[in-house]
């Protein structure tokens, strides 16, 4: 019979009969008709929320060349302080809800986004800083469920080798609202002083409104589970099943508890992801809290600086989405990880140097924010697809975006009041933290190359057509399942 010895190694089938294996050919064709069915039904639903979740999350940065600092009378490292404690909320919220949308379903996004709009008009209505604080912390925790839910959710539909393309795709939306929001504020600009309201506090009360109108509809249009999905027909559904079911690390009979979360996040593998996802995170969110004030300080007008951001969001966007494509097709996560690294630290250096031509440094800015914006969804798929399925995807998914945040941690309190428009502080850590996530990227590489050889050399010794009932269920465990590298 089968023995269990062993949690962490397959179980070995002694004397016990064992099923042939069915043939894992799909029809082809039938296959591209679901792709298609799903690339119209899952992404631009989940896009469209991620775009309006970032400008949700951005606009402070805009908001502040606006006045907000002058009527709030930010002096010191307050404005620094309503930026960081956003990322509190995200960081303590993160895996408990994330958890909570796991076991209630996808249309939770949409009870999360409402919750979070109203803390936006929030924003705009304070009358003091701790206002301004207490809206900001409370939107980091409504937000932090929905890219590790968004995640979760393409990533239940796609196979392995197809995941990665879809979610440069919705991640492609935070990096467009980059370029919306700068260019959605300086239209709002023009309401200064419309019914008593500064510039500033139209752009978080107008964001806010759109976030829940938003967030009404979408409630209607977001699919479910696979398992529970109403969109294909019967044959279809039975042929996407299967086809997830083939891909490996399928984990159906799933149970989460205090003990199993703990054992979850005791995976080398989450920490090394977390780190990667950091070493991009932290210069990414110093571009977003930060860059129209680098832009204002280097000797443009608030309104130039709003609209000089837009190039930024938008060569980026292109440069993520064209690269993790190639990453895909080319099946090489880790190669270019240390791409979109060195991306960002040439920008780095720039910003460091200091070059006296305004042009320079704005160059600078593209080169940073090109190359977070890689890393970071290739990170979040990296890890996805290395840890099986069920509620352990889940939790690392909570981790990495959660924990992977805790870069803003620094990045929010290096950027020094005293130090603006330089940031030299700012920009020398944003270096040393990018380094980091490049080693972390190696170990990863290093770590999951040789597991591959020791599951190769595990493998040799069982029987060739394992009885599925033994190793139902393992996940990542499996013996035939292999880390993507």
């Amino acid at each position: 019979m089968a023995k269990h010895n062993d949690p962490e190694k397959p179980p070995v089938v002694e004397n016990e009969p064992v099923m042939e294996a069915p043939l894992t050919q799909f029809d082809k064709r039938a296959e591209q008709k679901i792709l298609r069915k799903l690339d119209f039904r899952v992404l631009p639903i989940l896009w469209l929320l991620y775009l309006v979740c970032f400008v949700d999350r951005s606009n402070i940065g805009n908001a502040k060349i606006q006045g907000m600092d002058v009527e709030l009378k930010l002096t010191g490292q307050k404005y620094n302080v309503a930026v960081f404690v956003f990322n509190i909320g995200y960081l303590l919220a993160g895996i408990p809800l994330s958890i909570v949308y796991k076991k209630t379903g996808p249309r939770s996004l949409a009870v999360m986004m409402f919750c979070w709009g109203i803390t936006v008009i929030g924003c705009g209505v304070t009358r003091g800083y701790r206002g301004l604080v207490a809206c900001r912390f409370l939107e980091g925790v409504a937000e932090s469920a929905y890219v590790p839910g968004a995640a979760y959710l393409i990533g239940s539909y796609y196979k392995r080798d197809e995941f990665l393309k879809r979610y440069v795709v919705f991640f492609s939306a935070g990096i467009c609202a980059g370029a919306f929001n700068g260019f959605l504020s300086s239209l709002i600009a023009k309401m200064d002083g419309i019914s008593g309201y500064k510039a500033w506090r139209w752009i978080f009360i107008i964001e806010g409104a759109i976030t829940i109108g938003i967030s009404i509809f979408s409630f209607f249009f977001i699919v479910p589970f696979p398992e529970d999905c109403t969109f294909f027909t019967p044959d279809e559904k039975a042929l996407l099943l299967a086809r997830l079911k083939d891909d490996g690390g399928a984990v159906a009979h799933d149970d989460l508890t205090a003990r199993r979360i703990l054992q979850i996040l005791g995976d080398w593998k989450i920490w090394a992801a977390v780190l990667i996802y950091c070493g991009a995170a932290e210069n990414a969110n110093s571009i977003t809290s930060f860059q129209p004030t680098i832009l204002k300080g280097i000797g443009y007008t608030a309104t130039g600086a709003q609209i000089r951001t837009i190039p930024v969001y938008i060569v980026a966007a292109s440069y993520s989405m064209s690269l993790g494509y190639l990453a895909e097709y080319l099946q090489k996560r880790y190669l270019f990880c240390m791409i979109g690294f060195a991306t960002i630290a040439a920008g780095l250096i720039v910003e460091i140097v200091q070059p006296r031509a305004p042009g320079i440094r704005y160059m600078g800015l593209f080169f940073m924010t090109a190359g977070a914006y890689l890393v970071m969804p290739l990170a979040v798929v990296w890890i996805a697809i290395n840890v099986g399925k069920g509620y352990k995807r889940t939790v690392a998914l909570g981790a990495i975006v959660c924990f992977g945040n805790a870069g803003a941690f620094v990045g929010t309190n290096v950027f020094l009041k005293r130090e603006e428009p330089k940031f030299h502080t700012g920009f020398s850590t944003g270096l040393g933290l990018c380094s980091m996530g490049a080693l972390a990227a190696t170990v990863m590489f290093v770590g999951t190359y040789l597991g591959n050889k020791r599951r190769d050399h595990r493998r040799k010794e069982l029987p060739d057509v394992l009885d599925e009932g033994s190793v139902e269920d393992l996940g990542e465990r499996h013996p035939d399942f292999r880390y993507s590298l």
